[in-house]
């Protein structure tokens, strides 16, 4: 009897390496790397046999293709890409929540870096002004998806975490290098997603500086996830090309009629021996009936579709309905429809004006100074400045713009704003509308000051703002006038303004 699916030959990449040498070999898993190692070196060395053939077409693929059984065949990759390919923690079900997870951590960390260059912006980084919905549209979506990937993480390690202690713990150097950059990678992104989930509700339990920190250990999420797919690509891969259901080439085993825990069955030597082409009887690493446990019925694939059992699909959908009321519960805060059900947003889209509140003049200590009969706004360019007063300002051309604000917490709000236009007062002082203008406010602090990009000066919606919804701004909205732009994060409209310098 010849088993050629269990001991002759190493599935890996979907390719399969046989080595029908004459001599005894080890059997069992060892005795499949050993053979996909030993027809890999053959290849490498050019002494191919029939079964083998040297690829002629697509090199390169064939060269990463080997390079990857290299991997597998000295024991980098954690397995055989069939091992527990009949339980419900088959890579099939493992790699299909790992993908909607990479999707949700690829938009957030696209979202994320946009928001960052915005408030800390390198020196080749542009963004449009138009439209005005962009930056609203983008951060929203980066909340969004880190929100999502919450249950989708969850559901991914618990369908993982019997590997995470298989024996053994450490092993060979590789595996250990191996083992590290899980470790790395969970960590890193359970950081990530606990400290963004704690930014949208403005709660700091830490000394370290958010966007910072977020934005600096996003690179090790990147590195971590890269160097976790490298090694797991041949997994990956044979997971994806099977149906999400079915047992490739495994054995189905008997319905059982409970759930019962029960004493395993003897082995039979005579009924359980598998031979090999070369006539070596082995008794099987594990017994073909294996011992039932309270989930049998849940994990036993002959039991798929019975009433009651629980499938692959089953958790994949459980996995994408836990993302989409994570994104329901949160969604709210940006998405103007959805503020009804959005039962976790920590902002409603409401407050003074209409408009939430992130800082209050009494936590920036500007109360007495913004409210004060003496107050003057600067504006310069080169050696000409222009002091006005209030009523100065007021007196200047009005004009309307209907802009939303929105923060990198994820929240948003449409509001009509009414000032005067940043492109009239750098004119005002004979100032160059092609030059960066900066923006100090009265506060002090780190976004005390901010620096407005030319395309967004000329911008007509661009405005120093004295009226919201058609009311003077409260002094926690930003009295006596304060900057409102579109495509601008909320702390770089800065309230309190002092001073505008055109640079």
């Amino acid at each position: 009897m010849s088993d050629t699916d269990d001991t002759d030959s190493a599935d890996v990449g979907g390719r399969a390496l046989d080595d029908r040498a004459a001599t005894p070999r080890p059997t069992g898993h060892a005795g499949r790397r050993l053979a996909a190692s030993t027809a890999l070196v053959r290849r490498i060395m050019g002494v191919t046999t029939s079964e083998v053939p040297v690829p002629r077409r697509g090199a390169v693929r064939e060269r990463i293709r080997e390079m990857f059984a290299v991997l597998y065949a000295i024991g980098f990759t954690s397995g055989d890409p069939a091992d527990d390919d009949t339980s419900l923690r088959s890579p099939r079900i493992t790699a299909r929540v790992g993908a909607l997870l990479g999707l949700c951590v690829a938009i957030c960390l696209a979202t994320g870096m946009i928001s960052h260059w915005i408030q800390h912006p390198p020196s080749w980084f542009w963004f449009p002004s138009d439209p005005p919905w962009l930056y609203r549209f983008s951060q929203g979506l980066h909340v969004i998806t880190g929100t999502a990937a919450i249950p989708l993480l969850l559901v991914k390690l618990q369908l993982v975490y019997p590997r995470l202690f298989a024996r053994p713990v450490i092993g060979s150097p590789l595996r250990a290098v191996e083992r590290l950059s899980i470790a790395v990678l969970v960590s890193s992104m359970i950081f990530q997603l606990f400290t963004g989930l704690m930014n949208t509700a403005q709660f700091y339990p830490w000394r370290f500086f958010f966007t910072t920190t977020h934005y600096a250990m996003s690179f090790v999420v990147v590195a971590a996830l890269m160097v976790h797919i490298a090694v797991k690509l041949p997994i990956i891969q044979a997971a994806f090309r099977s149906p999400l259901e079915s047992d490739r080439g495994h054995r189905q085993r008997a319905p059982r009629s409970d759930c019962a825990m029960t004493t395993p069955p003897p082995i039979d030597p005579e009924r359980d021996a598998v031979v090999d082409d070369h006539g070596t009887d082995d008794p099987p690493a594990v017994p073909r009936d294996p011992p039932p446990s309270v989930y049998a019925r849940f994990v036993d694939p002959s039991t798929q579709g019975a009433p009651g059992a629980v499938t692959r699909r089953a958790i994949l959908r459980g996995a994408v309905a836990a993302a989409g009321l994570a994104v329901l519960a949160f969604a709210g805060q940006t998405v103007p429809f959805l503020k009804w059900i959005s039962f976790l947003a920590p902002r409603s889209g409401d407050g003074p004006q209409g408009v939430p509140i992130n800082r209050t003049a009494a936590a920036a200590g500007v109360t007495m100074a913004a409210q004060s009969r003496e107050y003057t706004f600067t504006v310069t360019a080169g050696g000409r400045m222009k002091v006005l007063t209030l009523d100065q300002l007021r007196e200047m051309p009005q004009h309307d713009s209907d802009l939303p604000i929105a923060c990198v917490e994820g929240w948003s709000a449409q509001a009509t704003w009414r000032g005067v236009r940043v492109r009239d007062l750098v004119e005002l002082v004979g100032g160059d509308l092609d030059r960066d203008v900066r923006f100090v406010s009265l506060e002090r602090g780190l976004y005390a000051v901010s620096v407005l990009p030319a395309n967004f000066v000329r911008n007509p919606s661009s405005l120093v703002a004295l009226e919201l919804h058609g009311e003077t701004l409260t002094v926690d909205h930003g009295y006596p006038c304060r900057l409102i732009t579109p495509n601008r994060p909320g702390v770089l409209q800065t309230k309190w303004l002092a001073r505008m310098e055109v640079l």
